[in-house]
């Protein structure tokens, strides 16, 4: 049975051949099918095997305590499978079915593996997978928003990587776990450089020596495990932002998550002085599962770096484990610059981004929410740096200015349109930080006191504008603004305009969000126009 999604007709042999010439010879973006690492299968499958061990070692405990420490160590072990097998001696026949499953194993990981398969054409990125039951996945590189490589602890000790690549709508991403390292790192590439509709010879790609000895196989994997970018051709040497590792522990320990633990042990200490001591025997526990939380927090977000690359934007993280991901031009929905109230006496920000990646709903929503994640935290020059990458088509002395005034600025502004005095009634705290500007071919708006925010939509970007009005906000000849993008944690919104700020901010917006679609041409970044 076969189930393709998204099956594309089949290539013409001109065009393969021609995106394969224009590539160069050494690549994997040349039409033909490939396979992926030959340890992908225990990769994939190894915690099953070590589930299963472990299983195994558990009911054997006492018997193999007896064998590596002796009988004084031993508990009692008759009555175990081993003591029955050899009384019914059945040693032969379990010896059998043993090696029967084992064969089996190996057979169904070289079958899993042969029958994996990829390619990348001009057109698209196909994956064929499954023994019993077929699968076809197709990424067409136009729907392309981003391509991400994970290298995770274990498979770096293999020398392999994950290379997922990101498409518009919800669970349609594309991912080839594993490949070679090095190998990753090309294909991404080329994946981007079709993706761009650059003409011309691309540049040859750095030669790959096989390591001749044992001392060169792990000064290889060494190398692996301390850089990580393994093609720095095609980053900037130098981040625009660097990160300091107290502070990216300091913004975890700072939240409203060590606010919650604060709260939880006092509830658990009252209750425990006033009648129920038991709810003492879950502090550990919790205690542990707020530790693991903020270490998986402050792990994933050191070593972060941000450069600008031929093909977009290139955001690296991770500690044991490595992730990068090219965020082409274009792909980039809605930005959020925002900061809590914990975060204000040290001047940190956070931004974070919408794109058109949605994981299915059995996703790992986790990924999802990490990559959503643009800067874990920063100062305001930071944020001025990150902005300069993002948005390069903003004159940088007004974009400075204004994001100044939109991160700190309150009450009637030159270039904000803001919420009258009649809003108090519905924001008594944050009406004066209410308010909205266009800024060349983005829309940016402001809002919050205690969490404040800005929020910056490149107008291409727009989906559709509206404007609401409530009976309570027509009383106070009040509306509500809204431009909606792709589904995300950044929504621009403008909330508590005068009735006439409402309706110009549905015009202007309307009308330059259809200037910008029709000049835009992001979706071939690199291609020159006719």
């Amino acid at each position: 049975m076969i189930t393709p999604e998204q099956p594309g007709p089949e290539q013409h042999p001109d065009a393969v051949s021609a995106a394969a010439h224009s590539l160069g010879d050494d690549t994997l973006a040349d039409g033909e099918w490939h396979h992926l690492h030959p340890a992908t299968p225990l990769l994939r499958g190894g915690l099953i095997l070590l589930a299963v061990f472990g299983y195994v070692i558990a009911n054997l405990r006492e018997r193999l305590v007896s064998i590596f420490f002796g009988d004084q160590f031993a508990g009692e072990y008759e009555g175990d499978p081993i003591d029955w097998i050899f009384r019914e001696n059945l040693v032969g026949w379990a010896l059998l079915g043993l090696a029967v499953l084992l064969a089996i194993l190996i057979l169904a990981f070289y079958l899993s593996w042969r029958m994996h398969t990829f390619r990348v054409t001009h057109e698209a990125v196909e994956v064929r997978s499954g023994i019993l039951f077929r699968r076809h996945r197709r990424a067409p590189l136009d729907r392309i928003q981003g391509i991400n490589i994970t290298r995770s602890f274990i498979p770096r000790l293999v020398g392999a990587a994950k290379l997922q690549v990101s498409v518009a709508g919800q669970g349609a991403s594309t991912e080839l776990s594993y490949l070679g390292s090095k190998l990753t790192d090309g294909l991404r590439r080329d994946i981007l450089r079709l993706a761009s509709g650059a003409k011309g010879e691309a540049a040859p790609a750095p030669a790959h020596q096989r390591p001749q000895s044992a001392s060169d196989l792990v000064s290889e994997r060494v190398n692996e495990f301390l850089a990580p970018e393994l093609d720095p051709d095609l980053a900037e040497p130098e981040s625009v932002v660097h990160i300091p590792p107290l502070r990216i522990a300091g913004s975890v320990v700072i939240s409203g998550t060590t606010v919650f633990f604060v709260l939880m042990l006092i509830g658990m200490t009252f209750a425990a002085i006033y009648g129920t001591p038991w709810v003492l025997f879950s502090v550990i526990p919790a205690m542990i599962g707020f530790l693991t939380f903020y270490w998986s927090r402050i792990t994933r977000s050191m070593r972060y770096s941000i450069a600008a690359t031929q093909h977009g934007i290139r955001v690296g993280y991770g500690l044991l484990s490595i992730s990068n991901e090219t965020i082409p031009p274009g792909r980039i929905h809605g930005i959020e610059v925002r900061q809590s109230l914990l975060w204000r006496p040290f001047g940190w920000w956070e931004i974070r981004i919408n794109t058109a990646v949605q994981e299915s709903s059995g996703g790992n929503q986790s990924q999802a929410q990490q990559r959503a994640i643009l800067m874990p935290v920063g100062t305001q020059e930071d944020v001025m740096r990150v902005i300069s990458l993002v948005l390069p088509a903003i004159p940088e002395r007004d974009a400075t200015d204004l994001v100044t005034r939109g991160l700190l600025g309150t009450g009637t502004d030159a270039d904000y349109t803001t919420a009258p005095r009649a809003s108090r009634l519905f924001n008594p705290f944050t009406w004066k930080r209410v308010g909205y500007a266009l800024l060349g071919d983005v829309l940016v708006t402001r809002q919050g006191w205690a969490h404040r925010s800005l929020v910056i939509v490149p107008l291409a970007r727009v989906q559709s504008v509206r404007i609401a009005q409530g009976p309570w906000q027509r009383r106070r000849d009040l509306a509500s603004g809204h431009a909606h993008t792709v589904a995300g944690p950044v929504t621009a919104r403008v909330s508590q305009l005068g009735r006439d700020d409402a309706l110009r901010f549905f015009d202007r917006v309307n009308s330059a969000a259809q200037r910008a679609a029709a000049s835009d041409t992001s979706e071939r970044w690199a291609a020159i126009p006719e």
